[in-house]
């Protein structure tokens, strides 16, 4: 159910209404939610469809640490006993978001003090309890987090960084540990009681603000703008009658009998008359510093793309149109035979590829990625996708995929047509399974890792059989569609004939052989994203909220731009050099990009994670090669569509002097024939 309902959510994104009055827009699935105070089993009728009471959320539990997360109930936690749970959309099942009813109850406007949740107790003595109480250990050891939402908000944990700045986290920690020898780690640095040796702190309790803001003129209640807590650690004496004051509550690693922890909880309602229900998020997102950052890298790409521009400006401008007037200023045929450069190779520049259907398939996977990607950001910009609406970037992008089987198949068919290929069977079907189930493969073996160790990111084996059958039912149907169109079209004419006799291929210097260009082709690509995609594998690993979609669409166009002109570059130097074999050095030029992301990658797992243990590396390696070939795909076909675009220019323009050299060549034999009126006369 979760996959049709993501589908559905995709199509709703379409639609945008009035959820309130005519004036009002809103996205959908983000109308603000009116609240009003009432007394104890009372309903407010002045107010139409007005709340009072606010549902506190929990979702899964993650780490810096490790890239497995765990559902909320995993670490033995209060629980609610309704089991109540929202309806998860693709994009949160595919991220392993368990969003569930949490057992804090509070209504609105209505202050509590220290109540009480419930009272866990192990132990050490049995299996089973000892079992729970070394995994909820583990979690302080490894820094988990907690992640609730009120009113589709995060609740966040704010505190003082440097420079005197706050930062607010849509999370805050489970408990923190004191190594053996008195190093505190993570957030046992905040409190000074927080000294013994080899003992774990567990914040057992949480003061939660919540901040509203009353509607004016409007008979609309009030609405919810921020949440924020502070965790606490308090070890009651009385467990009966908790006080919220005395010492934290440690658990020594070494202890051994019965344990008990109590959970409690505190609610203060503030209003406030400055922030607005449609700002409600910025000052979560005001608190990540990355403004600046992302103007720097932004400036870099541009002077990369200007730099690049300008080199492509002086080859069109200056050297193919100075080749080309000289080429027309040519007077006799046997001028017209004295071609040199990038000409000498006319007759072979479209000769067939070897593996051409491994490359015609290729082009449809990344012709699939590439609308798939642009339509998604797009969205993205526009609101649309943005972080309050969770799992709708994944699941859009899932959907896209799927319904951007047709251009996959009918690209794939017509290149592989102009190829002189054959096997259309072959061709059509590799280009409905062989990219998409190598990620598919690479996908199930990381799921069985994830099931093996019951993280809530395992996706259910029901939603995998839905998955299987959008594909096969949705995806490769339409793929064939778009292949009986494209083998039915005529193939791509070329501007100039292709000889019978291959031309052989002269010397080439170091720089002009295919590993050093095509080495060399993916640094400037890499250059422009390069800080970009820092913050990208920040949201992924590291559990940062993403929300700059403008910037990122921004360097989006940026790297379009810069693999094209680098392989226009590339290859008009390859074809001075005589070297005619151009569509998979293009192809593989800006695709070898994602060979310096891979670099990356690895680089960015050993300096800036702290992920510790087998499975997690095994994850986290299994998911880079999944996006490394996804990236392959789609800047390897950018950089063949221009390089196809340019080489199909200017070739062009040989063409037309072909047909010149045929009419001067009729012009002197005309001349030659032509008998003088004088002769006639005299006969």
């Amino acid at each position: 159910m979760a996959v049709f309902h993501g589908v559905r959510v995709v199509f709703v994104l379409f639609v945008c209404g009035s959820l309130r009055d005519a004036l009002s827009f809103y996205l959908p699935g983000l109308a603000p939610v009116s609240f009003c105070e009432t007394e104890e089993g009372e309903k407010n009728n002045d107010v139409p469809d007005c709340k009072s009471t606010i549902e506190l959320f929990v979702n899964r539990l993650d780490s810096v640490e490790s890239v497995l997360p765990y559902e909320y109930t995993a670490f033995d936690f209060c629980a609610d006993e309704s089991e109540k749970r929202p309806s998860e959309n693709l994009g949160q099942v595919l991220f392993g978001e368990r969003i569930e009813l949490s057992p804090y109850k509070f209504s609105f406007k209505k202050n509590l003090e220290c109540q009480s949740v419930c009272l866990k107790s192990y132990n050490t003595e049995k299996a089973e309890e000892k079992a729970k109480l070394d995994f909820l250990k583990k979690g302080m050891l490894l820094n988990y987090q907690h992640h609730w939402i009120v009113d589709n908000m995060p609740v966040t944990w704010c505190y003082d960084v440097e420079d005197n700045q706050k930062f607010c986290n849509p999370g805050f920690p489970i408990g923190c540990y004191v190594t053996d020898t008195g190093r505190p780690k993570d957030a046992c640095v905040v409190n000074a009681d927080f000294n013994d040796k080899d003992t774990f702190y567990i914040f057992n309790h949480v003061d939660i603000t919540i901040f509203y803001h009353v509607v004016e003129n409007e008979a609309a209640g009030a609405r919810l703008v921020a949440a924020k807590l502070e965790p606490m650690s308090y070890k009651y004496t009385d467990m009966e009658k908790p006080d919220c004051k005395g010492p934290p509550m440690s658990l020594n690693n070494k202890f051994k009998g019965e344990v008990k922890i109590p959970y409690t909880y505190s609610v203060k309602f503030v209003e406030d008359k400055q922030i607005r229900w449609a700002s409600r998020w910025d000052y979560i997102l005001e608190s990540m510093p990355h403004t600046n950052i992302q103007w720097f890298s932004i400036m870099n790409s541009l002077v990369i793309v200007l730099f690049l521009s300008g080199m492509v400006a002086m080859i069109m401008l200056r050297t193919l149109h100075k080749d080309i007037a000289r080429y027309n200023q040519m007077d006799s045929v046997e001028d017209a035979q004295e071609e040199f450069g990038w000409k000498l190779v006319h007759g072979d520049v479209f000769r067939p590829p070897r593996k051409g259907m491994l490359l015609s398939v290729f082009l449809g996977s990344g012709t699939q990625i590439f609308i798939m990607t642009f339509v998604t950001l797009f969205f993205a910009c526009l609101g649309f996708l943005s972080p309050a609406n969770r799992g709708a970037l994944m699941t859009c992008a899932v959907v896209l995929w799927v319904l951007l089987g047709t251009p996959a198949g009918y690209v794939a068919a017509r290149y592989y047509k102009s190829f002189g290929g054959e096997k259309w069977k072959t061709n059509v079907l590799l280009t409905a399974f062989l990219c998409p189930g190598v990620v598919f493969a690479d996908f199930f073996e990381m799921n069985l890792i994830l099931w093996g160790e019951g993280s809530s990111a395992a996706m259910p084996f029901g939603t995998l059989v839905a998955i299987l059958a959008l594909w096969f039912c949705v995806s490769v149907p339409l793929t064939f569609i778009g292949a009986y169109f494209g083998f039915k079209k005529s193939g791509i004419e070329h501007p100039v004939r292709t000889n019978q006799i291959p031309r052989q291929i002269p010397e080439q210097s170091f720089y002009t052989k295919p590993l050093p260009g095509i080495v060399m082709g993916g640094i400037l690509p890499f250059g422009c994203i390069y800080i970009q995609l820092f913050f990208i594998l920040n949201s992924i690993w590291s559990h940062q909220m993403y929300y700059m979609f403008g910037f990122l669409f921004l360097v989006f166009i940026i790297l379009v731009i810069t693999c094209s002109e680098a392989t226009i570059l590339l290859c008009y130097f390859h074809l001075c050099a005589e070297d005619y074999h151009w569509q998979w050095r293009s192809f593989l030029t800006s695709g070898f990009t994602a060979v310096y992301f891979l670099v990356y990658a690895i680089y960015y797992f050993f300096s800036k994670l702290q992920i510790s243990g087998l499975a997690s590396t095994i994850l986290y390696f299994g998911y880079t090669m999944i996006m490394a070939l996804i990236f392959f795909l789609f800047t390897g076909t950018i950089g063949f569509f221009a390089c196809f675009w340019f080489v199909t220019k200017i070739y062009s323009v040989v063409k037309v002097d072909e047909m010149k050299a045929i009419l001067r060549e009729t012009e002197l034999f005309s001349a030659k024939c032509e008998i003088p009126e004088r002769d006639l006369s005299a006969g």
